[in-house]
């Protein structure tokens, strides 16, 4: 009798044999989605000088003390300091009774110590308060001239400290980090134009079985539309890799061989899913039981040669439900990783979860490959069974404030509508046979 593995057996047996990708130099447009494999420190300072976080005036905290609108200070204005310039014309400082108009993210002039909101002057046009700055091309006279001030500011005020976010020496990301929309930000600003990391892993995705058709087609009889080529594709992507999906294979072992073996080429990963149960046309385990194996040297021993191909692929049994039948092995002269999951849609998304998305991330790199999980009580009518010596995993939704997990469609692996419904899984251990209303159970987040 066959072997029965484990959930855990089975998962520990593909981290072990999956590697992270070696690391890349990549411009920050191409290094979205990958982990940093080093510790970026800050060089420039963030914001590099002190300037201005409003449009207004830049003065001396001496000059405003007091003011109001009925007793402005009066001050004279001396130039314009735009976004972008170094400073007054000329790289004066603003005397005692001067100011200068300063525009946003422009540089504090010499001499200022804080700037006043043009809103709390007359903007330089003699009348009551302002509401806007000028632009200095309509209206020239602005930048000279005289500025009233209706209140007074502390010192700092409206101004941006040099270094007040990062400073040089300062640790912008660790090592680990995944460079997402922020991130990539924060590296452009502080001027790195590129980082080192591990590339998001490119995975290619195929469904097999001679009754698929692709979404858009005519259904004729017997046939049913592909959709776990789509969802996984779709997860994997969503795990941080590159996918790929590749059309419906027919049930031939050697189209489907040819077509593994032409993909290898764009692959770090490759998942299959259908054919891998004991049926007379589930011609994955019949074109990859034998596939890649190692030749053996003259003792019988694998060869160990660097280009020799991978050792196949090992197709195995789990005591679980869904997903009993699973495929995991290694193909072709780079050893590429390949999980063969079910053909039952749910089968197939639940062993992604499981399976595939734990080495994905490993692959990337990261040190947590897992879903989150919690705690739950479970929120059912009637008491649920589950199989003895199994660990049964059912669609979910987990209501976070009350600390419960409903269950959501039928047990059924072929029910594919209560997935898109489901934000979690429930999962039953292989010790319970009967889980009561109010029973604790573990929950895998999916979102």
């Amino acid at each position: 009798m066959s072997t029965i593995w484990s959930v855990d057996e089975h998962l520990e047996d593909i981290l072990a044999a999956v590697r992270p990708l070696e690391p890349i130099e990549l411009q920050l447009p191409d290094a979205q989605g990958c982990v940093l494999v080093e510790d970026v420190m800050v060089e420039v300072a963030l914001p590099p000088f002190d300037n201005s976080s409003m449009d207004g005036y830049a003065v001396r905290v001496s000059d405003v003390e007091g003011a109001s609108e009925e007793f402005p200070a009066v001050l004279t204005v001396v130039g314009d300091v735009a976004a972008g310039a170094g400073g007054l014309p000329g790289g004066r400082a603003v005397a005692p009774g001067e100011a200068a108009r300063i525009m946003t993210g422009a540089p504090l002039p010499e001499g200022a110590e804080a700037v006043v909101p043009v809103e709390w002057t007359d903007g330089g046009t003699g009348g009551g308060p302002a509401t806007a700055m000028r632009a200095h091309s309509d209206a020239p006279e602005g930048a000279s001239g005289e500025v009233r001030v209706h209140r007074p500011v502390k010192p700092r005020a409206h101004v941006r400290a040099r270094g007040s976010d990062v400073r040089p020496g300062d640790l912008a990301l660790p090592a680990g980090s995944v460079v997402g929309p922020a991130q990539i930000g924060l590296l452009a600003a502080i001027g790195r134009a590129s980082v080192k990391v591990r590339p998001r892993p490119r995975v290619v995705v195929l469904s097999t079985g001679s009754e698929l058709a692709q979404p858009g087609e005519e259904l004729t009889g017997g046939r049913i539309y592909d959709s776990n080529s789509f969802a996984l594709t779709a997860a994997a992507r969503d795990a941080g890799a590159i996918a790929y999906r590749v059309a419906a294979v027919a049930d031939d072992a050697e189209a489907l061989r040819a077509t593994i073996e032409d993909q290898l080429i764009r692959a770090d990963l490759v998942v299959t899913t259908g054919g891998v149960s004991v049926g007379a046309y589930d011609v994955v385990k019949e074109a990859l039981s034998s596939v890649g194996h190692a030749p053996r040297d003259e003792e019988g021993y694998p060869d160990t040669e660097e280009d020799a191909p991978g050792p196949g692929v090992d197709f195995r049994r789990l005591a679980m439900q869904p997903g009993k039948p699973q495929g995991f092995g290694s193909i072709g002269p780079d050893h590429t990783p390949l999980l063969a999951l079910p053909g039952n849609p749910v089968s197939s998304y639940v062993s992604f979860e499981l399976f595939v998305r734990p080495a994905i991330r490993t692959l990337m790199g990261l040190d947590d490959v897992h879903r989150p999980t919690v705690r739950a009580t479970l929120s059912v009518d009637e008491a649920l069974s589950s199989p003895s010596g199994k660990r049964q995993f059912l669609r979910g939704r987990y209501d976070a404030e009350a600390g419960t997990v409903t269950p959501v469609g039928g047990p059924g692996s072929h029910l594919v509508a209560a997935l898109a419904q489901a934000d979690a899984l429930i999962v039953l251990p292989e010790d319970m046979t009967s889980a009561e209303p109010g029973t604790e159970t573990e929950v895998i987040l999916l979102r």
